[in-house]
């Protein structure tokens, strides 16, 4: 059975004509709010021209790629804009990163400029030589930030510099470009071989699930909503929902650098914003710190979680505490990301994953043969098609091919479908953990720890965490005469080698570990 989300009429635009659309019907609306600095519609457009124009003079052109390496504030947003609006591509790059992931999204994507967080830089200028970056872009928020660091401009500096000159802004070229073709971002996932893919999203992509997350939302009066922006736009989820979306929606974008509950409580109690995402582990904290009879949460209408399922008692916890409606949506990177939403509490069927979106085909195939269609009740892989699914993989055409067959995107996931047309995931197909949101691929963690010398074997999979829904959990086996090796050892070496999330919390060491009669490790035993 294959199921068709409602119709929507999408306009066929790129992110740069989205945003123009918004600055011509409310020029004057707050866009970002950021510690205590506001830019509105008409600045924000203002800043991603003169933006596009300094790239234009530095030589950026279509096709070219230019990494960011933010935290969410309003530079992020110009930055992103004014890249993809040039027709180049937006390399997502996590700030978190370490030496060994930023070398490789860097080489891999060939980027030719870094625009970075002011204390990042330094990483960045670890890699540039033998990557060939030519430009390093630096973009401080505190001033203290730029006394140890150099770049080889600051982003303010280099947009007050481009205005000032004239001749960039005047000499401004903006490209003519297929929306349906020209790729906008290249956001990465991994996979069984560790190894990060550039999932290639193209505008129509990111314009398409823009429209269809607004569609998601409850009815509301979108002229005076207000979208905390406290997940990482560098996450496809937050890059939607935190920007994309309120963008079309000519929404305000209250951006957090950086979440903390206590924070959080204290910016919806002053600002009373109306639209929160975030992912479960968010959730939790917010009721765990709320005090008794608090109306902090109160002016939220619409809550919208992702990243990773909610337990069925946070979501009523949060409910109950904030009187919002709290949304599951479901989605994966290769289709920017959304694809269903477990819709309001009157609807909602507990444990799904909800309805599919607007203008999106749904259907549970075949384990062994995709292009078959499995009816109501059966397992199978949950496959996808719509205008929010991906061009493909950059540079890995075998990998794309196994993923999109004739127009569907095979998820991955093990799903069922019911009569009422709800999906279901009951298993997954990858071994990926989603630790507070976060994707991890156990390969990539086994590669880090397979490099210390004192490793013979690891295995490494996602356990249950009560705070991040999952964590991650290696087990180890010592080579000989190194019994004295410890967690917090290889928990050090982790460090020094992978962002924050991917570091096993909980190592254990065995004699041995579980191999099938050909020799490969039973993970599934370990998890169980």
């Amino acid at each position: 059975m294959i199921v068709k989300g409602p119709a929507l009429d999408i306009p066929h635009i790129s992110l740069f004509q989205m945003l123009e659309n918004t600055v011509q019907r409310q020029p004057q609306r707050v866009a970002v709010r950021f510690a205590g600095t506001e830019l509105t519609y008409r600045q924000l457009d203002e800043s991603v021209r003169v933006a596009m124009a300094a790239l234009q003079e530095a030589g950026v052109r279509m096709g070219d790629r230019v990494g960011i390496m933010l935290p969410n504030c309003p530079q992020y947003v110009i930055a992103y804009y004014a890249i993809s609006g040039l027709g180049a591509l937006v390399v997502q790059i996590n700030p978190m990163s370490q030496v060994p992931e930023l070398h490789y999204l860097l080489q891999n994507s060939g980027a030719q400029m870094v625009i970075a967080y002011g204390p990042l830089v330094p990483l960045v200028q670890k890699v540039r030589t033998e990557i060939g970056i030519e430009k390093v872009v630096g973009v401080s928020l505190l001033p203290a930030e730029r006394q140890t660091v150099s770049p080889d401009v600051w982003f303010d500096e280099w947009l007050i510099e481009t205005a000032k000159a004239g001749d960039a802004l005047t000499n401004l070229s903006i490209p003519r470009y297929n929306p349906d073709d020209t790729v906008a971002v290249l956001q990465y996932t991994g996979g069984t071989t560790g190894r990060p893919k550039g999932a290639m999203l193209t505008h129509t992509n990111l314009v398409a699930n823009a429209y269809q997350t607004r569609a998601l939302i409850p009815a509301g009066n979108e002229e005076t909503d207000v979208m905390v922006a406290a997940l990482p736009l560098f996450h496809v989820f937050a890059m939607t929902v935190c920007m994309n979306y309120p963008i079309a929606a000519g929404i305000t974008i209250r951006m957090v650098a950086r979440f903390d509950a206590h924070e959080m409580l204290t910016i919806l109690a002053e600002e009373h914003p109306t639209i929160f995402p975030g992912v479960p582990t968010m959730y939790l904290a917010l009721t765990q710190v709320l005090p008794p009879g608090s109306t902090a949460l109160q002016s939220l209408r619409v809550c919208i979680s992702g990243g990773a399922p909610m337990p069925e008692q946070v979501l009523h916890n949060f409910e109950n505490a904030s009187g919002a409606v709290v949304l599951e949506g479901y989605g994966l990177t290769e289709s920017s990301p959304v694809t269903h939403v477990n819709p309001a509490a009157e609807r909602r069927r507990v444990g799904s994953i909800g309805l599919v979106a607007h203008n999106t085909d749904a259907r549970v195939v075949s384990l062994h043969n995709p292009e078959q269609t499995l009816p109501v009740g059966e397992r199978g892989e949950l496959a996808i098609r719509g205008p929010q699914v991906m061009k493909g993989y950059w540079q890995k055409p075998q990998e794309t091919a196994e993923v999109l067959v004739d127009g569907w995107l095979l998820t991955g996931d093990i799903a069922t479908l019911d009569k009422d047309e709800y999906f279901y995931i009951v298993d997954r197909k990858k071994d990926m953990i989603i630790a507070s949101g976060f994707n991890v691929y156990p390969r990539e963690v086994e590669e880090t720890l397979y490099q210390h010398p004192e490793v013979l074997e690891v295995a490494v999979v996602g356990v249950p965490d009560e705070y991040r829904g999952e964590t991650v959990k290696a087990f180890v086996v010592r080579r000989t005469g190194h019994q004295d090796l410890t967690a917090e050892q290889l928990q050090t070496w982790c460090r020094e080698r992978l962002a924050a999330y991917k570091i096993p919390r909980v190592i254990e060491f065995r004699d041995e570990l579980p191999k099938s009669s050909v020799g490969k490790v039973l993970r599934r035993e370990l998890r169980d």
